[in-house]
């Protein structure tokens, strides 16, 4: 496109150009804004977190499978199961989870932070589609994405047979 000089066109052709120029804008803008390169997901250091998720993890045990779903008639580790299985030893070792949401058109998106005492921590964010759009079904994808940035940031192994509630239908 810089090879053409917009301002020399006319009528549909100067109005095609300046239309993709202006998209090419967005898109460019778009990509750098949702570069996770660009988005902050660790501090500057993560040396002592490193280590004390390392001594954590080594005392982790998998989540049990302690709820059932009833539609699908399996049974499956649930966020409390997660939260039961990590939090003991995070805390053991000065490690603390928070977790946030954002809604975005046809999705959420859940955002996990893994702390630690010393002031260092570790970012991750998962996008997930709305099966329904209401409370149940934002509920429903807020508890799913937690439960599962959750294992993942700290390695906790789990069964998963409820991966078709979040699934549209």
């Amino acid at each position: 496109m810089s090879n053409i000089d917009v301002s020399k066109q006319t009528g549909i052709a100067k109005s095609v150009l300046e239309a993709k120029i202006k998209n090419e804008e967005k898109e460019k803008s778009f990509n750098e804004s949702n570069d996770r390169r660009n988005d902050e997901w660790k501090s500057p250091e993560i040396d002592k977190l490193a280590e004390a998720l390392a001594k954590a993890q080594s005392e982790l045990e998998g989540a049990k499978k302690e709820s059932t779903n009833p539609f699908f008639k399996s049974s499956y580790a649930d966020l409390h199961a997660v939260i039961k299985s990590a939090f003991p030893h995070l805390s053991k070792h000065g490690l603390s989870v928070s977790q946030g949401n954002e809604i975005i058109p046809n999705a959420i998106c859940v955002t996990t932070t893994l702390m630690h005492a010393s002031g260092q921590w570790l970012r991750s964010k998962v996008k997930l589609p709305l099966s329904k759009v209401d409370a149940q079904g934002v509920g429903a994808a807020i508890t799913y994405g937690r439960r599962y940035g959750l294992s993942a940031i700290v390695g906790i192994a789990q069964y998963d047979d409820d991966a078709n509630s979040i699934r549209k239908q």
